[in-house]
């Protein structure tokens, strides 16, 4: 891939979910990548469903236009190999447990003595400070204590995991922030960093109006359904066929919304006449609301509503969203190559520059060991 990062040399020591998905992102944006897997065993979502002639589509997903080395880091002859590539590297990333490479001699300060223009970024679960640092974590756990789970889902309903792995995702999109930061700062001091980044963390940091209304209202928010908290209306409707989201986020959108559905005595009623009225009434406002809409389907609403530049839409499930004509037009479905299965689709990368074409096909994807000729040759 051509992009920003191009001829940056990545060392991608993770696994799974989080650090992969980092280093995917530094692929997309022009960096190499050389993932160092464990031999015989290799990255665990290579075992992971949904499975494609035995190869795991979950780990296509992550790890397209990397190259595959399978090295064990205790074992002498293949350290001297790592360090040879370590020594050309730019970015370590790793996701092992905190202290898990100290032991192996490729902690931080070992490896900055080492090779002191080198970015090392650890994304682990609970950091590599404080109380919890030596505890393991996956996803549903940080939702689960981060507070997440504590806002999502129906009032009164049993506890629920946001439908993808936020926990995940969110942290490997700070650390990709963090190494983007830490390339900047490098070009200044000509010095390299250590980058500690926490899923629980992320958690607290993306909480955004729940930690808000906690820190300044000592409020404790609960989950709302899909409705908004401050903002009115601001969820999903029932309509004569299914649902339409609907989110008139200030007066003149709600202003428009009632001329619209013909109701314009609603926005003159003192209890929804603003935001902080509405916002107080919910309940009354869907109520009435409802009983408009579901008069017509939701196709018929959203119609109308986008001609009047009201923000709405209807709820897709997952065939309809990557099916959709503004997701094509944006190349948000692109496609990578694995020479067993052939094409394989996946998500695209959602950062459009003007520099660099964003290309419909991705790098190839790595079975596991595959480029260790190439690599050695190289870095002999």
């Amino acid at each position: 891939m051509d992009g920003p990062l191009k001829n940056l040399l990545v060392v991608d020591l993770t696994r799974v979910l989080v650090g992969p998905y980092c280093t995917m992102i530094l692929s997309d944006l022009g960096a190499r990548v050389i993932k160092v897997e464990a031999p015989e065993i290799g990255d665990d979502s290579r075992k992971f469903g949904p499975f494609i002639e035995d190869y795991s589509a979950y780990f296509m997903s992550l790890n397209r236009g990397k190259e595959s080395i399978a090295l064990n880091l205790k074992n002498t002859d293949d350290k001297k190999i790592f360090d040879k590539i370590l020594s050309k590297a730019d970015i370590l990333v790793e996701n092992f447990k905190p202290g898990t490479l100290e032991k192996w001699g490729y902690g931080w300060k070992d490896v900055n003595k080492k090779y002191p223009k080198l970015i090392y970024a650890s994304a682990s679960g609970f950091g590599q400070t404080g109380p919890l640092k030596e505890l393991p974590a996956y996803d549903m756990v940080v939702q689960g204590m981060g507070g997440l789970m504590s806002v999502t889902g129906q009032p009164n309903s049993e506890p629920t995991r946001v439908g993808t792995s936020i926990g995940d995702i969110t942290a490997g999109l700070f650390t990709a922030i963090g190494i983007n930061a830490a390339l900047y700062d490098r070009q200044k001091t000509g010095k390299g960093m250590y980058i500690d980044v926490s899923m629980l963390d992320c958690q607290i940091a993306i909480l955004e109006n729940a930690i808000a209304r906690y820190l300044a209202k000592n409020e404790i928010p609960k989950p709302m359904g899909s409705r908004h908290p401050s903002i009115a209306p601001f969820e999903a409707f029932k309509t004569k066929d299914s649902y339409i989201i609907i989110a008139a986020g200030n007066d003149r959108l709600f202003e428009k919304l009632c001329d619209l559905l013909a109701m314009p005595e609603v926005n003159k009623d003192p209890k929804f006449s603003n935001n902080s009225s509405r916002a107080k009434n919910m309940d009354e406002l869907k109520i009435i609301l409802e009983k408009k809409l579901s008069s017509r389907a939701t196709s018929e609403w959203v119609k109308d509503m986008e001609k009047d530049k009201i923000p709405c839409g209807p709820i897709f499930n997952i065939k309809e969203a990557v099916e959709n004509p503004q997701v094509e037009a944006r190349n948000m479905i692109v496609k990578a190559f694995h020479k067993k299965i052939g094409d394989f689709k996946l998500a695209g990368n959602p950062i459009k520059m003007s520099t660099y074409k964003d290309e419909k096909t991705r790098g190839d994807i790595p079975d596991l060991d595959e480029h260790r000729e190439r690599i050695l040759k190289e870095f002999s």
